[in-house]
């Protein structure tokens, strides 16, 4: 049964990465990731896991010259269209991370330990607030957001319902599959609304694959916009 299990949703991938192709949809596009944040990784990781637990001032103090051409590609960096709804926070993410860089700056010309090594903990915190903002939920999660982007920002606004019916028993399957998503540790607390909220969506999901057969342009956006809007849902409980 697992094994049968396993090989639907390779092939509702499979099935979703076709529709994808034929419509000409950027693999980038659907992609939760901006890279030049996660390159940053290799500095934070020397600055957290090695200079600063050693407690190596002038370690802390040799990144700088590291950190500025990180910085300048993250401030330069676009987010892929299907992390646009994250615009905001990730705006304000980026001046809460810059001040952080410019406190480390500050601290690294000064002679104080203790505000070097309190400026390496604050950086490290911001970034990780930042990775916060685009990491998904759950893989589950992602996979389910990937085929309502292609849905709300392109198939919907052109009215092309055609090309959404195919994509139903996918969705459905996927919305489901968020069912069984294991949530980090610090989200457990959370499991039972997001399970509800869940067992919401699949039922919103299901509804559009109805709203579709009525052929009704009105029935079938309403069920669009209330699916995309319980999606809306699922991801507030982790804000």
């Amino acid at each position: 049964m697992r094994k049968l299990l396993v090989l639907l949703f390779v092939n509702m991938l499979l099935l979703s990465a076709g529709i994808m192709a034929q419509n000409k949809i950027d693999s980038t596009e659907i992609t939760s990731s901006v890279p030049e944040l996660f390159q940053f990784h290799d500095v934070i990781y020397v600055i957290w896991h090695e200079a600063y637990p050693s407690k190596d001032i002038a370690a802390l103090k040799g990144m700088v010259e590291k950190i500025k051409p990180d910085m300048d590609k993250i401030n330069n960096a676009k987010l892929p269209g299907i992390l646009k709804d994250k615009e905001s926070k990730w705006n304000d993410g980026l001046k809460m991370l810059n001040a952080s860089v410019e406190n480390y700056y500050a601290a690294a010309k000064g002679t104080d330990d203790q505000v070097m090594l309190d400026a390496a903990e604050k950086l490290h915190a911001d970034y990780e607030k930042m990775v916060r903002v685009l990491k998904p939920v759950s893989k589950e999660v992602d996979e389910y957001h990937k085929d309502l982007y292609v849905i709300f920002h392109k198939f919907y606004p052109a009215k092309d319902y055609k090309s959404i019916e195919p994509m139903m028993d996918g969705m459905i399957a996927k919305a489901e599959a968020c069912l069984n998503a294991k949530l980090p540790k610090r989200l457990e607390p959370k499991t039972e609304v997001f399970q509800s909220t869940v067992k919401e969506l699949v039922a919103k999901t299901t509804a559009l694959k109805e709203a579709l057969k009525t052929n009704d342009s009105a029935v079938i956006d309403k069920a669009v916009d209330i699916m995309h809007s319980k999606y809306q849902d699922v991801e507030k409980i982790f804000e």
